[in-house]
């Protein structure tokens, strides 16, 4: 999952942890930084979506602009882009 936009590269990290803890989900935090950050995270679709909504939204020092999945499962890739 990659998130683009305005971005406080600390602030954001620690919103994303936040988040994927409490929606107990797995989290590596790839790349973070100008302007954006990658992460990978494992867990139930409708948490993983949930995780997406929320960092998208927050937090309050961060502006995201584009959202960009990527689903891998056995065999396949999908990617989908949100504005």
């Amino acid at each position: 999952m990659t998130f683009e936009g305005i971005l406080n590269a600390p602030s954001f990290q620690e919103f994303a942890e936040h988040r994927a803890g409490r929606l107990d989900l797995g989290l590596a935090i790839i790349a973070i930084g100008g302007g954006s950050a990658t992460m990978v995270v494992e867990g139930h679709e409708a948490l993983v979506d949930a995780f997406e909504m929320a960092c998208s939204l927050g937090p309050a020092d961060c502006i995201v602009r584009d959202v960009r999945c990527s689903e891998i499962a056995p065999g396949s890739q999908k990617e989908r882009s949100k504005a």
